[in-house]
């Protein structure tokens, strides 16, 4: 059952600039989705309709039996129900960890504060922290205070708008990691907005695809990758190549495999990369040239070899 439900909405800027176009979207109570999509594709924009922060052109979001109302239709912008987070961390610099993250409960009771803000330095591993000063914290520190903030006040729905972007594979890696085991225990409905699909996946096994403000493919991340309906999505996960003939079949480089009766192929580039070699082939009598991923570090350039793949693995779009 949906608890977060958008609507038909769009949001156009003007004649030229569509943001969004006609979009829907359901998330169940507690689910984690990450959305994909390039800069411009009206990610961000999105968000800030959902969070009741953008007057939308039409459409309309829900949040359980609950319109969320825009800055148009309601005094205050926003809902203490549902936070967005941004790459910018907007921490208050001469505060400490601990403070930064209770300032959303000054109104509250007193016992009630003390008990959130020693719930969250905890559940985010910044209790020995707490009287640092921002600037003395690393970016993924930094980053998990302004959502323990965001948490502070219990919403429903956190709204995650690239909010890792400025940290360095190492550090994203693990605090995505960290935060989706902690999102889990916590129970929020979240939406994790990236252009990375490999943070994506860390996150979330649900995929959203938007495209120039549509969104085109949704579901769980096995069923995207074997089933991309356009290009688009395909190339997300990596390279694909054309197979001879046929102008939209394709097979992954992953997908292929070195045997004597396969097609016949020449190494003219080698990268090594993490696990594996990423090889560049040009095919023999043929105007292609594939990518192919050699895990035994086999071959070296001027090598020849034989590809072949199974039909099943062969990826088709629609004419």
């Amino acid at each position: 059952m949906s608890f977060l439900k958008v609507s038909d909405v769009s949001k156009q800027y003007d004649e030229k600039n569509i943001a969004l176009e006609k979009f829907n979207l359901q998330v169940p109570r507690g689910g984690i989705v990450s959305m994909v999509g390039e800069s411009g594709s009206g990610k961000s924009s999105l968000l800030r309709i959902i969070a009741g922060l953008e007057v939308q052109s039409s459409g309309v979001v829900h949040l359980g039996d609950q319109k969320i109302l825009n800055p148009q239709q309601k005094l205050v912008p926003g809902y203490d129900e549902i936070q967005l987070i941004h790459q910018e961390y907007k921490l208050y610099p001469n505060s400490t960890v601990e403070e930064n993250i209770a300032r959303p409960l000054l109104l509250y009771n007193k016992d009630y504060q003390k008990q959130r803000v020693e719930e969250l330095l905890g559940l985010l591993s910044l209790t020995e922290h707490r009287d640092k000063k921002p600037k003395q914290l690393s970016g993924g520190q930094q980053q998990k205070v302004a959502i323990g903030r965001a948490l502070s006040i219990e919403p429903e729905v956190l709204l995650l708008d690239e909010p890792f972007s400025s940290l360095d594979a190492i550090q994203k890696r693990e605090l995505i990691e960290e935060l989706k085991v902690i999102f889990e225990a916590l129970e929020v409905t979240v939406v994790f907005v990236t252009h990375d699909v490999d943070d994506a996946l860390l996150m979330s096994e649900q995929l959203l695809i938007i495209q120039k403000g549509k969104l085109i493919q949704q579901g769980n991340v096995r069923e995207v990758f074997r089933k991309p309906v356009n290009e688009y999505v395909a190339k997300l996960f990596g390279y694909l190549n054309r197979i001879p003939g046929e102008e939209k079949t394709y097979i992954r480089p992953s997908d292929l495999r070195f045997e004597p009766n396969g097609l016949e192929a020449k190494v003219i580039k080698q990268q090594y990369l993490i696990h594996y070699n990423l090889l560049t082939v040009e095919l023999q009598g043929k105007k292609e040239t594939w990518k192919v991923d050699d895990a035994s570090r086999k071959y070296e350039v001027g090598d020849k070899m034989f590809l072949t793949y199974d039909e099943d693995k062969l990826i088709r779009f629609g004419k």
